[in-house]
């Protein structure tokens, strides 16, 4: 009997093993094919006038491939959402996991569930319908579609990953330090945001990771809001991320234009991988101290 559940033991762990492998094996198989593919393209355009161009027009007779443009609208882009989507979600996910009654925490929790289910292509839609006219109208401007819109949309899509991972984190934090910083004194606010909250805080960065992750990766629902216009970023202005420019063309591109796509998804690749090595590193140092 032992030796039966020995034997099994011993075959499950080799099936997540390999599970393992083949997870490594994916992610090395999609950086190579993107380093093939779109190192030729930067080699030919040239590095600088590559990543550091101001101008694309890939269907020109005398063609120009500069992604600037898209690398800082997808900086701008995320950051903005960032700074407009993780206060709400955690002060929201603060609320939920240590104020809110039960009632009001289940329906509100059920509200965020279905808010993450919604396809990307339903909020571009709402976005297209309400926000742009919305924001042309509010700012007097002949189009809404715009990089304002796009951080809007981006902000309320990264707004379920980032309450939930943070709802969990605080409700881990172990019964006993919140009951000792009561008994010695501090209120409930206190306990919470002194207390709970530092001691969740690499879960909650976690949150953040993934609303970074979201932000950069989303396509269908930007193209939708922001223009897809190949200018340099503007808050007003039509603009085109470094997703919605690999999206727009992919579909009729050949030749050299369709190897400068895939050097825009190499450059997207690495910069995904950049801020989440950067996250991690502090992550790590944090939990280190």
């Amino acid at each position: 009997m032992n030796c039966n559940k020995h034997v099994v033991e011993k075959i499950i762990h080799a099936i997540f093993l390999l599970l393992g492998f083949l997870t490594i094996a994916c992610v090395l198989l999609i950086t190579f094919y993107l380093v093939i593919s779109g190192i030729p393209a930067i080699r030919e355009i040239g590095f600088f006038d590559f990543i550091l161009g101001e101008e694309w027009k890939s269907t020109a007779k005398v063609a120009k491939f500069g992604i600037l443009p898209f690398i800082l609208t997808s900086v701008y882009g995320t950051a903005g959402a960032i700074v407009i989507g993780v206060p709400i979600g955690f002060f929201t996910a603060v609320y939920l996991a240590k104020m809110a009654p039960k009632k009001i925490k289940n329906i509100v929790t059920t509200a965020i569930g279905l808010l993450a289910g919604i396809p990307s292509v339903v909020y571009g839609l709402v976005g297209m319908m309400v926000l742009v006219p919305g924001i042309c109208k509010w700012f007097n401007l002949s189009d809404g579609a715009s990089l304002l819109a796009a951080i809007i949309v981006l902000a309320i899509m990264i707004l379920p990953s980032i309450i939930n991972v943070s709802i969990t984190a605080l409700e881990a934090v172990p019964k006993e330090y919140e009951d000792a910083s009561l008994a010695l004194g501090a209120t409930a606010e206190e306990t919470w945001f002194k207390i709970s909250v530092p001691a969740a805080k690499s879960g909650i960065a976690a949150a953040v990771v993934l609303g970074v992750g979201r932000a950069i990766g989303e396509a269908m629902a930007v193209m939708m809001v922001s223009g897809n216009a190949a200018n340099m970023p503007s808050i007003f202005e039509s603009v085109r991320f470094l997703t919605t420019a690999i999206a727009s063309e992919m579909s009729y591109s050949s030749g050299l234009q369709q190897q400068a796509l895939f050097s825009i998804a190499f450059v997207l690749f690495f910069f995904i991988m950049f801020i989440n090595a950067i996250l991690n590193y502090f992550l790590k140092r944090d939990k280190e101290r």
